[in-house]
C-alpha cells in the first residue's frame, strides 16, 4: 500500500477546523501526513487542534483569511519556515449564501465568489511556486455537485463552484509539466452540523435527498477520506484535471418516480 502512504508529506487544508475539511484532514493524517489547517476563528482553531492532538496526529494551525493575498503569502512563507515545504494543498474553505438571484445583494454575490473561487486561486498560486521548484505537488479543490447542476437560491455558490471546476482543469493544464496534479472532489449531500436541522425524519428535504440518492442515505464525512488520500498520494500521479464526485450516485441518475421503491 505504499502508493497511498503519505509519510513525510505536509498537507495544508484550508478551513480544516470543522466539518468536511476536518474529516479529510484526519484521513490524510491517518495516511501519515503532517497536517496544517487554516481558519479564521480562534476558538474553532483551538478546539480543532485539541481534537487532532487527542488522536495522536501531528497538526499545526494558522489563522488567516484565504482571500487576503498578503496575509496568505505571509502565512505560506511562515508555514514553510516552521513546518517545511507544502506537498499537498486542499482548497476546502468556502461559504454559501442562500438567496434568490433576483434579490441577492451584489456585495454578497461577490463575497461568495471571493471565498469559494478567488481564495483557491490565491492559495494554489502561492503553493505552486514551491511545487514547481520541487517538481512535485498535489492540489485538491473542493468543488460541489453545484459545479454541474443548478438549484434555487444558490446562484453565487453554483457560479463559484462551476468556476472552481474550470480553474482546476486550467491549472492542471498549466502545471502538469512540473509533475503537479490538480484535481477536485465534488461532495454530494453530507451529514454535518450544518445539515443537522434538515436531516430529521419527516423533513421534506431529508426525504428528498434520501429518495434522490441511489445509495439512499446522506454521506458521512469519512466517506470523503479515501478520495482525498487517493488524490494526495502517488496512486494518482497520472490523474490530472479531474473532478471526482462523491455523491452516492446522484449525478449518475435522472431520479425515480415518487411511487417507485
Amino acid at each position: 500500500m505504499n502508493l497511498f502512504n503519505l509519510s513525510g508529506k505536509n498537507a495544508l487544508i484550508t478551513g480544516g477546523t470543522h466539518g468536511l475539511g476536518m474529516a479529510m484532514a484526519e484521513a490524510l493524517a491517518e495516511a501519515g501526513a503532517q497536517i496544517i489547517v487554516t481558519g479564521n476563528t480562534p476558538v474553532k482553531m483551538e478546539k480543532a487542534l485539541d481534537h487532532y492532538h487527542s488522536k495522536g496526529y501531528s497538526a499545526k494551525g494558522y489563522l488567516f483569511d484565504v482571500t487576503d493575498e498578503i496575509a496568505a503569502a505571509k502565512n505560506v512563507e511562515l508555514i514553510s519556515e516552521e513546518v517545511g515545504d507544502i506537498h499537498i494543498l486542499v482548497n476546502n474553505a468556502g461559504i454559501i449564501r442562500r438567496e434568490p438571484a433576483i434579490s441577492m445583494e451584489v456585495s454578497e454575490f461577490r463575497k461568495v465568489i471571493d471565498v469559494d473561487l478567488v481564495g483557491p486561486f490565491i492559495m494554489s498560486q502561492l503553493v505552486a511556486k514551491q511545487m514547481i521548484d520541487r517538481k512535485e505537488g498535489k492540489i485538491i479543490n473542493i468543488c460541489s455537485m453545484m459545479s454541474e447542476l443548478g438549484r434555487n437560491t444558490v446562484s453565487a455558490y453554483a457560479a463559484a463552484k462551476g468556476g472552481l471546476k474550470m480553474l482546476t482543469k486550467n491549472l492542471a493544464t498549466e502545471w502538469a509539466k512540473y509533475n503537479i496534479q490538480v484535481n477536485g472532489i465534488g461532495p454530494g449531500y453530507f451529514a454535518t452540523t450544518q445539515t443537522e436541522p434538515i436531516r430529521v425524519d419527516g423533513h421534506p428535504f431529508n426525504e428528498f435527498i434520501i429518495s434522490r440518492t441511489p445509495a439512499a442515505r446522506w454521506g458521512n464525512p469519512e466517506d470523503l477520506g479515501g478520495t482525498a488520500v487517493f488524490l494526495a498520494s502517488k496512486a494518482s500521479d497520472f490523474v490530472n484535471g479531474q473532478i471526482i464526485y462523491v455523491d452516492g450516485g446522484i449525478l449518475a441518475t435522472i431520479g425515480k418516480p415518487s411511487n417507485e421503491e
